[in-house]
């Protein structure tokens, strides 16, 4: 899964402010930003009918960020969090999972134009970030 290329995940989360406790992985509405937004890629690299909104994407990335800075995490620890590979493991296995339980089969490539069409229908996140 092309989840969220280190390039917008750093220029997306770079953010300054005094130091927060914590873990970066531990604010849910980052985390489960990051899965909307990671969804929304696979679903626009899968399916040639939609395309992911990517200056509308860079947007919600950008929000995330001040998320963080709302909370106080330092540019090293959201810098640590953007390089932890076990936190990319963990969200991509979340997203992938998500997506099989809206009925994404990897091995049928209509699975996946059915489940961002739905997504774009229901005005998800995820649907949000598609066109």
């Amino acid at each position: 899964m092309k989840f969220l290329t280190p390039l917008v995940l750093s220029a997306a989360l770079t953010a300054t402010g005094a130091q927060a406790q914590g873990f970066p992985g531990d604010v849910t509405r980052v985390t489960e930003g990051l899965i909307a937004a990671g969804m929304a890629i696979e679903l626009g690299d899968k399916c040639d009918d939609v395309r992911v909104r990517y200056i509308r994407g860079i947007n919600f990335l950008q929000s995330l960020k001040g998320i963080l800075q709302d909370e106080g995490f330092s540019n090293a620890q959201i810098d640590a969090y953007i390089d932890n590979d076990a936190e990319k493991d963990r969200l991509e296995a979340i997203a992938r999972g998500r997506l099989a339980d809206l009925g994404v089969v990897t091995s049928d490539a209509a699975t996946y134009c059915t489940v961002a069409r739905g997504q774009i229908a229901q005005d998800t996140q995820v649907g949000q970030l598609l066109r």
